[in-house]
Formats: C-alpha cells, structure tokens, sequence
C-alpha cells in the first residue's frame, strides 16, 4: 500500500487514498484496542445494511496500526454547503433523513449508549455532586436500542456522483437512545459557531422525528460532559456551560 496521497489529517491519525482504498494510519500513541474496537464497530454497522465504506483489514503500518477500507468517491457535504450556501435547506434535509434513516437500524453487538456515557462523566473534571446530578438524570432516561453514529455531523457524509449518501467513521458507535445522537450533532454545530444552523437542524430532527425538543435537549448537559473530556480546551470551555445548564424554555 502506498502512503504518499494524504486525504485528511486528524489528531492522532492520518487518513490516506490508495486506489480504491481508503487507509487510516494512527500513530503510535493510539490504543491497540481502540483501533480494533473501531473496526468491530464498523463490520458490526456494516451488517445493518447501510451505505457505509466496506472494512477490508486491519493491519499494521511501519508499526502502526490501520485500517483499510473502501475508498468512496464522492464529495463531502460539509465542502457541497459550502460551495452553495443557497442549497442548505435541501442538503439539511438530507442530512436529517439520513440520520433518522440510521437511528431506524438495530445492531445488538454494539456497546449501550448509557455504559460509554456513564464512563465518560466519570472520567470529567466535573465536581461529584454535578457527576451524581448526570449520572442520576442518565439512569433515568428511557432504554432504546436504536443505532447511533456519534459523532454526525456534514464532514462524515460523502455524497457520490450519482446522489448516494454514504457515512463515514463509526468509532464512536453505540446502540441507545437517538435523541442523545441528536443532541451531540447539535452540539457539534454549535461547536463549530453554527448556532442558526444547530437551532435549524434541531427544529427539523424534532419534526421529522416527531420528537418533543425539550426531550433532546435535556439530553445536551449529559453529552456536552461526555464530550469535555477530548483533550480541547477551547471546545471544553464552551461545552462544561452546557453541562452547568439546568432547564430548558
């Protein structure tokens, strides 16, 4: 496999194109048991049907874990709203089917939404009576099954020639609750200093969904916790007053 046609660089991991093949190289500081877990989350999805890049292997690099995947040709929706702003509407519709077509799959092997949430706020910054605050309103939330991508948001979606979607990185996979993905793609708009866009989106997850607002938003303090715990101490700021956020108008 050649490494000399670089098509993305992350924190941690470099994403390359071979042909038809698509090779994400993590560095060596990179858990071994997260690049596998990673790999499994994604043969796991694969199996749902969706339109997803085929897992081809996992090896290893110069001594460097990676994983192989297909390579799909196509352009990235984040970079098609941003060349025409006067399609937002149509592609932001696209993306909320899309993600409600995801949420309407099942993948029983996948990790439970609740577990990975509940270990993140134990690993915050966040003072024990605000942790035992999250904890309790998570353990009290309903019990769903449905599949959640985790990290939605426009730059994980490639669109190819002919119009089909696909959806990229399924690391942070899990089966739970689909507001609490809502309300981390809405977060992630919010991150990235969309606010009109985030309110936009949430609105029309809520009525395509037929989802109470109020219901995903009380799931933002519990995200943005779990969220703060990325090593971004611009995004931590920003999210740690979500967390501090006790009602919702």
């Amino acid at each position: 496999m050649k490494l000399d046609n670089i098509i993305a660089e992350r924190i941690n991991k470099t994403i390359y194109r071979d042909g038809n093949k698509c090779i994400k190289v993590f560095d060596e500081s990179y858990s071994k048991a997260d690049v596998l877990n990673e790999a499994l989350n994604h043969a796991r999805v694969e199996e749902t049907g969706l339109n997803i890049p085929e897992l081809s292997e996992v090896t290893r690099i110069n001594g460097k874990w990676a994983i192989v995947s297909q390579f799909i040709e196509g352009e990235n929706l984040a970079d098609l709203i941003a060349a025409d702003p006067a399609k937002y509407d149509e592609y932001l519709n696209m993306f909320v089917d899309l993600q409600l077509e995801i949420q309407s799959k099942r993948s029983p092997l996948l990790s439970q939404l609740k577990d990975k949430m509940n270990r993140k706020i134990d690993l915050t910054d966040l003072d024990e009576t605000t942790k035992y605050d999250l904890h309790t309103r998570l353990t009290s939330a309903p019990d769903h099954s449905k599949l959640c991508h985790g990290d939605y948001n426009t730059s994980n979606i490639i669109i190819t020639p002919d119009g089909t979607p696909y959806v990229l990185d399924w690391a942070h996979a899990t089966q739970g609750n689909a507001s609490a993905d809502a309300a981390r793609t809405y977060l992630l708009f919010c991150l990235s200093g969309n606010i009109a866009g985030a309110d936009k989106y949430l609105d029309l997850f809520c009525r395509k969904s037929g989802t109470a607002k109020k219901y995903v938003q009380s799931w933002m303090p519990i995200v943005a916790a779990s969220q703060s715990v990325k090593k971004n101490c611009k995004e931590k700021e920003i999210l740690l007053r979500w967390v501090n956020v006790v009602d919702y108008e």
